[in-house]
């Protein structure tokens, strides 16, 4: 049996290589709308959702207090302190601050005006005259501003993320920021909830099911 040439001996990796390009080619990346689908199906099918400790200090503390207690209000889930038990974590980070914002603000109007006539002769003789005009006006305000942001994900025992949302406030006449900011998480958790249970149920060959 006559020895193989060298370049038929390239000849079967530079085929199998083209292969593998072709396949990977053809595996396209899922699509933002493919990925948001996938993770509304998963968020349909949690049962208990366990809400970990919120980075951001003491205020941080605070808010997930009080996105629990919205969180729980909405019945959505069932809401544990064991974390091994929980189907999925809510994890994430909020900020609570109070500060002042200071505006100032001035307006000046200023004019001046002189004139004057002279000669110098033996008999000597002048007019001089001025005209000032000078305003200064200047205001200075303080307003004391709440505000309150949190951004929050829902994460599956795999570490993948299924639903994720960032919400801000400044509150209101008669409601704290924090509070509104829990609430408005809340609500776009059940909003999502239920666009998830609107899907269509996937067929047995996209679901990996057999039907025999």
């Amino acid at each position: 049996m006559p020895a193989k040439t060298a370049s038929e001996r390239l000849m079967k990796p530079l085929f199998l290589a083209a292969i593998f390009a072709l396949a990977a080619v053809g595996q396209e990346p899922a699509s933002p709308a493919a990925i948001e689908e996938t993770g509304l199906r998963q968020l349909r099918t949690l049962r208990r959702v366990y809400v970990d400790r919120l980075t951001g200090g003491e205020t941080a503390a605070q808010m997930r207090d009080i996105l629990v207690t919205s969180l729980d209000g909405a019945k959505l889930f069932i809401l544990t302190e064991n974390p091994d038990r929980a189907d999925a974590t809510l994890r994430g980070a909020a900020e609570d601050l109070v500060f002042t914002e200071v505006h100032t603000s001035s307006d000046s109007l200023n004019a001046h005006t002189n004139f004057g006539s002279g000669r110098t002769t033996r008999s000597a003789g002048g007019a001089y005259g001025g005209i000032g005009i000078g305003e200064n006006e200047s205001e200075h305000s303080a307003e004391r501003r709440h505000e309150a942001i949190a951004a929050v994900r829902l994460v599956n025992k795999d570490g993948d993320v299924i639903w994720s949302t960032t919400q801000e406030s400044q509150g209101g006449k008669f409601r704290r920021a924090s509070t509104d900011v829990a609430d408005m998480i809340t609500k776009k958790l059940i909003e999502d909830y239920e666009r998830a249970k609107k899907l269509a149920p996937l067929s047995p060959a996209a679901s990996g099911t057999s039907t025999h």
